[in-house]
């Protein structure tokens, strides 16, 4: 297929390079110039990058850069015709989703939000999961390219449902590696290795797949961005939008985004957000670190 992406980064560059090994037309644009992708094409503009492509792919960092790609100077939309298939695998607001579902319908395109979990490993190893909003028919239309760059895909409903739904996962996430950071903490302050505590949690019921992929990280005191702190933070309050707008109330992720917002007045913004773990230390005079290797 022939499918202009738009957005290189932590993400979306190794999804364009699975589209482009996967044997489909690519041409790539991404908003800081210098970034390629092997067998694909480059553009000047989200534009030129549109035109005669049959799906647009979108993976940038937020809503209003979604709304710039789409429609403004040098956007998508005046490239947008009958029949073509707009995705977005950014994770921005549901709300505004609908909105710019109904704009670049009204040019006779199609319109899917795709967000997706896997992290930046799942991007390189092609295994993503897709959580996604749209008609049936179309999301089928694309099974091609999910299957180039991910294992399994989750249809949600209508165009708005994906990115819901993502939003929901991402408040989850948060929630739970925050838990474990703050139960991680206490333990070391109570004098127990972290080293031996992670085999206890794994072997519990407190076990997570949050827990599990982010602890060897923090044993190794890793925090380069598999997913940035900085875009947690904005899935946070996307949520907490999302929250206010629905009238429903989210205690718990109020008072963690909080703490991130300490995290980021303390520099780490651009670290991964395990990195909230750095300012818990900070306020409980310790670092996590194990004195024995951890054991099965």
């Amino acid at each position: 297929m022939r499918v202009a992406f738009l957005g290189l980064g932590i993400m979306g560059g190794p999804m364009a390079a699975n589209l482009a090994k996967a044997g489909h037309e690519v041409t790539v644009w991404n908003r800081t110039p210098g970034k390629i992708v092997e067998g694909a094409r480059v553009a000047a503009s989200p534009e030129e990058a549109a035109r005669g492509a049959e799906v647009v792919w979108m993976c940038v960092s937020d809503t209003n850069a979604v709304e710039s790609v789409l429609f403004g100077p040098g956007g998508v939309e005046s490239a947008l015709v009958e029949g073509m298939i707009v995705v977005d695998s950014s994770t921005i607001s549901p709300t505004a989703t609908r909105k710019f579902a109904e704009r670049v319908q009204a040019r006779g395109a199609r319109y899917v939000d795709a967000p997706v979990t896997g992290s930046k490993v799942g991007a390189e190893a092609g295994t993503l999961i897709f959580i996604v909003g749209g008609e049936e028919s179309t999301v089928d239309s694309l099974k091609p390219l999910f299957a180039a760059m991910g294992k399994k895909i989750f249809r949600m409903g209508e165009v708005g449902k994906g990115h819901a739904a993502k939003v929901a996962m991402n408040l989850q996430i948060a929630l739970i590696y925050e838990g474990f950071a703050e139960g991680i903490t206490l333990a070391t302050k109570l004098g127990v290795d972290p080293g031996t505590l992670i085999p206890l949690i794994n072997a519990s019921m407190v076990h997570s797949g949050v827990v599990e992929y982010k602890a060897p990280f923090v044993l190794k005191r890793d925090f380069s961005p598999n997913f940035p702190l900085r875009l947690m933070h904005k899935d946070i309050r996307l949520a907490l939008e999302a929250a206010k707008e629905s009238r429903v109330k989210l205690p718990a992720l109020e008072t963690v985004e909080e703490i991130y917002e300490m995290a980021t007045e303390d520099g780490h913004q651009d670290l991964d957000f395990a990195a909230t773990l750095n300012l818990l230390e900070k306020w409980a005079g310790l670092e996590v670190k194990p004195v024995l290797a951890p054991t099965a």
